[in-house]
């Protein structure tokens, strides 16, 4: 008897670990999605690099030209065709 059930344990032993391997959600498997879990994540970092240089791009583009108008007014005075130009200068000691 005592033989009898240390087989039986030994076969259940061996089909746990069949399925671990072989089985519908064994090891095959789950290396697979890692490898396709892996692949998502280097499509997402390359979206995300590409999103974060069109982000900077758009900015670029909002700002740069406020930028570029800004300097023109400061340092160059000039100013657009509707508006009127005042400069109040510091008093001269």
């Amino acid at each position: 008897m005592p033989r009898f059930l240390s087989l039986a344990l030994v076969g259940l032993l061996a089909l746990v670990h069949a399925e671990l391997w072989f089985g519908k959600s064994g090891m095959g498997r789950v290396v697979g999605l890692q490898a396709q879990v892996d692949e998502q994540r280097r499509k997402n970092d390359d979206a995300r690099a590409r999103n974060d240089r069109l982000m900077a791009e758009v900015r670029d583009l909002k700002e740069g030209l406020e930028m570029v108008e800004e300097k023109a007014r400061f340092e160059l005075g000039m100013v657009k065709a509707d508006e009127i130009y005042v400069r109040i200068a510091p008093p001269r000691r």
